[in-house]
């Protein structure tokens, strides 16, 4: 067998076992008959179940496409681990829609249950209560008077603060302009003491040196003695 040969048989080989890689069908991944949901509790089992089983499928698909690119046929490959992610998937959504159907199915016999409950218990007491003799009718007594609302109490004590406030606003007006005169006086008086207490000083200054300036001068007009 010439090499030339050789290749033609190892290439119709290799591509043999790729097409029999990519062709190994996946276990779990065909659609199955779902079996009706009875309870509650197997519904939320399921959805559980769904949840799991799709994170799986996810990784399983993940492996497969990276061995797909060591094949000679690539695209055959990721093409058949796609489709059979795809059924997958759709499997286990089947199941969750069936799961979901059934506990919203429980939810709205529960809630016909208990309107249920509630009218036959409203008929019930509308029966037992046209059967009930009338009740003879009651003396009726003086009723107090009624209480005035809170809202009238406090606008009437706001209504009379108000009228406090005005009538004592005349002799706080005076007492205030009272205070504002004694207040001007006792600033006049205190500055008149200032200019009085600076003017003596002033004065007792002035003398001051006048005395300096006299000494000064008579020192200057006394002769010096002989022999100095």
């Amino acid at each position: 067998m010439t090499s030339l040969s050789a290749l033609r048989v190892l290439a119709a080989l290799a591509l043999g076992a790729s097409l029999a890689a990519c062709a190994t069908p996946e276990p779990g991944a065909s659609v199955a008959a779902i079996e009706p949901t009875t309870s509650v509790e197997q519904a939320d089992a399921r959805l559980a179940a769904v949840a799991q089983e799709r994170a799986a499928i996810e990784a399983r698909y993940a492996e497969r496409e990276a061995v797909c690119y060591d094949k000679f046929f690539v695209n055959n490959c990721l093409d058949e681990a796609k489709e059979r992610r795809r059924v997958a998937l759709v499997a286990q959504r089947n199941i969750e829609i069936e799961a979901e159907r059934f506990k919203r199915r429980v939810k709205v016999e529960e809630r016909d249950r208990e309107i249920a409950a509630a009218e036959a218990e409203y008929k019930a007491e509308e029966a037992r209560l046209a059967a009930e003799p009338a009740a003879a009718p009651r003396e009726t007594t003086a009723l107090p008077p009624p209480k005035p609302s809170p809202a009238a109490s406090r606008m009437a004590r706001r209504n009379a603060r108000a009228q406090e406030e005005a009538a004592r606003a005349p002799q706080e007006a005076a007492r205030a302009a009272a205070s504002a005169a004694a207040f001007e006086e006792r600033k006049r008086k205190s500055e008149q003491k200032q200019k009085e207490v600076a003017r003596r000083v002033a004065e007792r200054e002035a003398k001051a040196a006048a005395r300096k300036a006299e000494e000064a001068k008579k020192k200057a007009a006394t002769p010096a003695p002989a022999g100095k």
